[in-house]
Order: C-alpha cells, then sequence, then structure tokens
C-alpha cells in the first residue's frame, strides 16, 4: 500500500468490527445498493497500520457540520473538502479507522487514465496534518474520532504480532 492513495477495505474487516462506528459498507442508496466506501491512506512512521479516511460526495451535509464546528470552535479539523477526479468531496477525519494490508482489496484506479487516483499535493499536507493532530488528541482522550479506532488498532496489534 502506498500512503495518499486511496483504497478500498474488504468485506472481513466490516464483519470482524462490526459495532465500533465505521461508515456502513455498501450502504443501500435510494433503494440501490453502493459499493463501499473509499479510503484515504495515512501511515505513521515505522508502523504496519494505516489509518483510512472516507470521503463522501454528501457535501452539504458535511459542510452543515463542518460550518457549526467553526462557528464554536474556530476550527474544524474532523472534516476537509477537496476534489477527486474534478468532483468536490468530504474528507471524513473524524470517520477515520486503521487497518492493515490484510484488509485491503484494491487501489482506487481513474478509469480514463489507468493510473491510481490521487488529489493535490497542498491537500495531502492538510489531510495529513488534520489526521496526525486527531490521532494525538484521540489518544489523550479528546472524542475527535466517532469510530472506536483505537479499540480496532489494539486487535489489528495483536494479529501483527501473531
Amino acid at each position: 500500500m502506498l500512503q495518499s492513495k486511496f483504497y478500498f477495505i474488504n468485506d472481513e474487516y466490516y464483519e470482524k468490527f462490526k459495532g465500533l462506528g465505521l461508515l456502513e459498507n455498501r450502504e443501500m442508496i435510494d433503494g440501490i445498493p453502493h459499493g463501499r466506501p473509499c479510503y484515504y491512506a495515512f501511515k505513521e512512521p515505522d508502523s504496519k497500520i494505516y489509518w483510512m479516511i472516507p470521503f463522501s460526495s454528501k457535501i452539504e451535509k458535511y459542510q452543515k457540520g463542518y460550518q457549526i464546528a467553526l462557528n464554536k470552535y474556530k476550527i474544524c479539523d474532523g472534516i476537509s473538502f477537496g476534489y477527486i477526479l474534478g468532483e468536490k468531496k468530504a474528507f471524513l477525519v473524524q470517520n477515520m479507522c486503521p487497518v492493515t494490508d490484510k484488509y485491503i482489496t484494491n487501489i482506487y484506479i481513474d478509469k480514463n487514465t489507468s493510473a491510481p487516483v490521487t488529489i493535490p499535493h497542498k491537500l495531502q499536507i492538510e489531510l495529513n496534518t488534520k489526521i496526525r493532530k486527531a490521532l494525538r488528541l484521540y489518544r489523550k482522550g479528546t472524542k475527535i474520532v466517532l469510530t472506536m479506532a483505537l479499540d480496532i488498532e489494539k486487535d489489528l496489534i495483536k494479529e501483527l504480532e501473531n
């Protein structure tokens, strides 16, 4: 896996960590099953665990939450906005989850170029900064992350040790 690329997580991961606040796998949209979420990958140095950040096309929904946080705290580290393949997306740092290579199915490929999907370097820096900050705060007990990410991380560390 490469940092700052986009990946899909397999069904086994969602089954194993069901009930721990992950975004829904293959959610229903207008009665039609939609594909599983795609995630932006961030890796801390000297770790075998990647922190995955889902993104969403539900801009209006997340813009409201973003604005509420800005009004209340003057900053919002849980959500960022940027473009993927020319479309605006909400990057949900607040919904990040840890994963290992074992649970990755494939990389997100641009069907027009057959190359891995990328984002501008400036957005990568912004996301990586917010992810590091969110992890630091979350590990100190601040409820910035909505998933049970530390519980999942502990389980993944045990898996890696065995």
